[in-house]
C-alpha cells in the first residue's frame, strides 16, 4: 500500500530516503529488513524546509501525523488562558514530536521552526498498519515513546532546582547529553533557541538567564560567543547540576 502523492514524490527528492538518512540508527529498528524500510519510506512524506518561525501545527488542530526531526530545532508550546505563550519543549534531530495529540485527537500544544528546519512527517494511521504488520517497528515506536517520558521526567527532576544557576545549568547538561547520543558534540553546540525562549521554559526571567550566562563564562565554566555555546568545565557542570542524567538512573550525585 502507498500513500505516495504527487507533492510526496517532489518532496521525496529534497531529501535522501531512509536507508541513506544520517539519523536512521536513532530513528529505525536496527533489525528492520530492507524490503520493510521500503514500506515505512513509503508512508513517510518529507516537508518541505519550513522556515525560522513557521508552524509545524497548532494547538487545537486535529491530530493525524508525527513527526521525526531531520534537521533543526522546533519548540513546543501552548497558550495559556490570559494568551501568553508558554514552552513546552525543545526537539533536536531525530526525535520523535506529535505524539501528545494521540489521547484526544488533537494537538494539545503548538510546534514552531527555531530556524530552517526539515521534518519527516509519518501519518498516523498508516503507522499503525504498518506497526501491526511489522512488529520489530511497534517495539521502536514504543521505545522512542519510552525515551521521550524518560527526558520529561529527568528535565522535571532538573528543573526542580530552586535556584537560577542550576536551572540554567540543568538545561544545558541537558542539551548536551541529547546532543552526545546523536553523535554530536556533547560539549560545543549552538543554542537555537533564544534567552527569552531559555527563561519561558525555565521560568526565569530573561535577565536572570543572561546573568548567569555571564557568570558561568566569567567563572570559567562556558564560553560563550553569539549563540555558540562551549562547556569548558564539564565536571564542575555535572556538579552545580548534582545528578547522573541516565535514561532510568537519575541519581543523586
Amino acid at each position: 500500500m502507498s500513500v505516495i502523492n504527487a507533492n510526496t514524490r517532489f518532496n521525496s527528492k529534497l531529501t535522501s530516503q531512509c536507508q541513506n538518512c544520517s539519523l536512521s540508527a536513532l530513528c529505525l529498528p536496527i533489525a528492520l529488513a530492507d524490503e520493510d524500510v521500503n514500506r515505512l519510506d513509503q508512508i513517510i512524506e518529507r516537508k518541505r524546509p519550513l522556515k525560522k518561525g513557521e508552524l509545524l501545527f497548532r494547538q487545537g488542530q486535529e491530530f493525524d501525523s508525527v513527526f521525526a526531526v531531520r534537521t533543526g530545532t522546533l519548540k513546543t508550546f501552548n497558550i495559556t488562558n490570559t494568551g501568553e505563550e508558554q514552552i513546552t519543549g525543545f526537539y533536536c534531530p531525530s526525535e520523535l514530536l506529535g505524539l501528545s495529540g494521540i489521547d484526544n485527537n488533537t494537538y494539545p500544544v503548538s510546534a514552531k521552526a527555531l530556524e530552517t528546519t526539515t521534518v519527516c512527517e509519518i501519518p498516523f494511521a498508516h503507522l499503525e498498519q504498518l506497526t501491526a504488520q511489522i512488529p520489530s517497528l511497534k517495539h521502536q515506536i514504543f521505545r522512542l515513546m519510552s525515551r521521550k517520558i524518560c527526558d520529561d521526567q529527568q528535565m522535571m527532576v532538573l528543573l526542580g532546582k530552586k535556584n537560577a544557576d542550576e536551572k540554567v545549568a540543568s538545561f544545558l547538561m541537558n542539551l548536551s547529553h541529547r546532543f552526545k547520543k546523536r553523535g554530536y558534540s556533547a560539549t560545543s553546540f549552538r543554542l537555537s533557541m533564544s534567552r527569552s525562549e531559555i527563561g519561558n521554559y525555565l521560568g526565569l526571567a530573561v535577565e536572570t538567564v543572561s546573568r548567569v550566562m555571564t557568570r558561568f563564562q566569567k567563572n570559567g565554566l562556558i564560553d560563550v560567543d553569539g549563540k555558540e555555546i562551549t562547556i569548558v568545565d564539564l565536571p564542575e557542570m555535572e556538579k552545580l547540576v548534582g545528578v547522573v542524567e541516565e535514561c532510568g538512573k537519575i541519581e543523586h550525585a
